[in-house]
């Protein structure tokens, strides 16, 4: 047997961390060891009241459309906090699970600490009743109601567009060589012909779904502001591709009345075109497609990073809603869901109350929040959350605490 307050825990978890489903519904991912930390933290203590928002309220009932980022700035002061804000009974719950409309969320004060259930008790404590479980099976297609963190439309173009490659990944990838009627420009609805190099050849599985693949032009190198190092090679992502036919060869008579072998390129559809597209442009597979929730927390440590470019912008400022490239990733400890602060850089300027003219330089302020949603080895791409005013190539970001 097992208490309602249990279950109720065991339903819904610590939010920490980047969740992931398939259309199939949740997986099981193990907690990291920072997300576990932050649990037996969270379950002894919660958050203090001064954390919670001034008209934080005593309970909400999750609606279609929602955002858990919006929620989280429902009770919270700082909306990359709601980790901390739940509870979580590490004995029945192995893996973070998401939350879903219809639920109600309960906010419970005790001894000058908050702490998030679904359950409601008048002395807040856990209610006692007892309930009897039976074995039986539900299917549920989880990954299409699963509250997301922020509104879908912001960060989805983007899981498929950006790309970090090597000097070399790009220049090896099977290329567009021609197109029908000697075209320079393609766009959706025209067929091209393009050709692999040694073990990226085109070829086509006949009793499988047609192959997709993301068609890119150029690669352009991205350098980190502080040092200078090439952090990885940005390709910009112009459409998507179906492979119709593979590539072949057959054998012919020259105009010379020679034998020659002929090299018969593949055929592709262009499906999608977010630009036009020429000879040239490159082809990579497209991954598996993913449904993706990230839960908004801060870095576990210190973040001393810097924003590298912003995405398909010529310019150097970025707006809320904007994604942009940071030059931390994976090898940095950086995740999925990291919350980071965006530091404006003080101006420099002369005392001009100084008969000396001593030059000064204002303190940095906070100017918004950004989120990371992918990341590379060196890199990662984030969206920005909140903005004072613009966010520029080289502006600081910090831990959020």
């Amino acid at each position: 047997m097992m208490t309602k307050s249990k279950i109720a825990v065991a339903c819904l978890a610590l939010l920490a961390g980047s969740l992931v489903t398939t259309q199939a519904g949740a997986q099981n991912f193990p907690i990291t060891a920072d997300q576990k930390a932050t649990a037996i933290q969270v379950a002894q203590a919660g958050v203090a009241l001064s954390e919670l928002s001034p008209n934080a309220p005593d309970n909400y009932t999750v609606k279609r459309g929602d955002t858990l980022w919006a929620i989280s700035g429902l009770f919270l002061k700082s909306a990359w906090r709601w980790p901390e804000l739940w509870g979580m009974n590490l004995n029945e719950i192995k893996n973070p699970h998401l939350i879903y409309p219809g639920q109600t969320l309960y906010l419970e004060k005790k001894d000058g600490r908050a702490t998030l259930r679904t359950r409601q008790s008048a002395t807040n404590d856990a209610p006692m009743n007892t309930v009897r479980l039976s074995p039986r099976i539900r299917s549920e297609n989880l990954a299409n109601d699963a509250l997301p963190t922020l509104k879908s439309h912001l960060i989805e173009p983007f899981l498929a567009e950006p790309v970090i490659v090597d000097e070399q990944e790009l220049a090896l990838a099977p290329r567009i060589v021609a197109a029908q009627e000697d075209r320079v420009l393609l766009t959706r609805g025209d067929r091209a012909y393009a050709r692999g190099q040694g073990d990226t050849t085109l070829v086509d599985e006949p009793d499988k779904k047609q192959k997709a693949y993301r068609v890119f032009r150029n690669a352009t190198p991205l350098k980190d502001p502080v040092t200078g190092e090439v952090l990885g090679y940005e390709a910009q992502y112009v459409g998507k591709a179906l492979l119709v036919t593979s590539e072949s060869t057959q054998e012919s008579i020259g105009k010379n009345g020679k034998p020659q072998t002929d090299i018969i390129p593949a055929t592709i559809d262009i499906v999608s075109a977010k630009e036009e597209m020429r000879v040239g442009d490159r082809l990579l597979p497209e991954p598996q497609q993913q449904f993706q929730s990230y839960v908004p927390h801060a870095p576990q440590g210190v973040v001393d990073a810097r924003i590298v470019s912003v995405y398909g912008s010529a310019v150097v400022n970025a707006a809320q809603n904007q994604v942009v490239v940071i030059n931390r990733g994976s090898r940095d400890g950086v995740e999925s869901g990291h919350v980071m602060a965006i530091m404006k850089d003080g101006a420099r300027l002369i005392d001009k109350t100084d008969a000396s003219r001593t030059a000064l330089k204002l303190p940095d302020e906070r100017n918004g929040l950004l989120m990371v949603f992918l990341t590379f080895e060196k890199l990662s791409y984030a969206l920005v959350l909140e903005i004072t005013t613009g966010v520029k190539v080289g502006d600081h970001l910090i831990n959020p605490r």
